[in-house]
């Protein structure tokens, strides 16, 4: 298998969007969902639903910078796990609208990221993906798998890296 720019995008975002779904359902299974929307590590941060928000729009506006594409809009109303649910999925299913052919080239491709004060940055598509797009959506989702552990929830570093599944190698 080659390593390319769909390699170290698609199927990271989609593995990590997908095991956070899951923290959903252990967490809705152990405590208050209420409680747990409202939840933050620290006053100065933006609670559990943001986390995930903050996460797919990672994801889904990494794969539309690197295409040259639209992505889609997805206004920030998630009350609930249900709708959190929700949006992980379209954003999967987004994510998941790109094959290999789409992104040859993007590690190339200028990135341009504008803030609402005009001051930004400027990358080139692997540089945007590797130094920005993969650490600020991993903070995000390892900020809401904090948040929850935090609240009690019984997750593990099994279910940050879920997606692995049962050990391939056995004794």
């Amino acid at each position: 298998m080659d390593f390319n720019m769909w390699t170290a995008s698609v199927p990271v975002f989609v593995n990590t969007l997908t095991d956070m779904r899951a923290w959903l359902d252990k967490a809705a299974a152990e405590k208050d969902e209420a409680v747990l929307l409202e939840a933050r590590l620290a006053p100065d941060m933006r609670p559990l639903p943001a986390q995930y928000q903050m996460a797919s729009d990672s994801a889904k506006n990494a794969l539309a910078r690197l295409t040259g594409t639209e992505a889609p809009s997805m206004p920030d109303t998630e009350q609930s796990f249900a709708d959190l649910r929700e949006r992980c999925d379209k954003t999967i299913a987004f994510l998941n609208g790109f094959d290999a052919a789409s992104l040859t080239g993007s590690e190339a491709r200028e990135v341009e990221l504008k803030f609402p004060n005009g001051q930004g940055y400027r990358w080139t598509g692997a540089e945007y993906l590797t130094g920005f797009a993969l650490p600020n959506f991993f903070f995000h989702a390892t900020t809401a798998y904090a948040i929850l552990r935090n609240a009690g929830v019984s997750l593990g570093k099994p279910d940050f890296l879920q997606h692995l599944g049962p050990p391939s190698i056995t004794a």
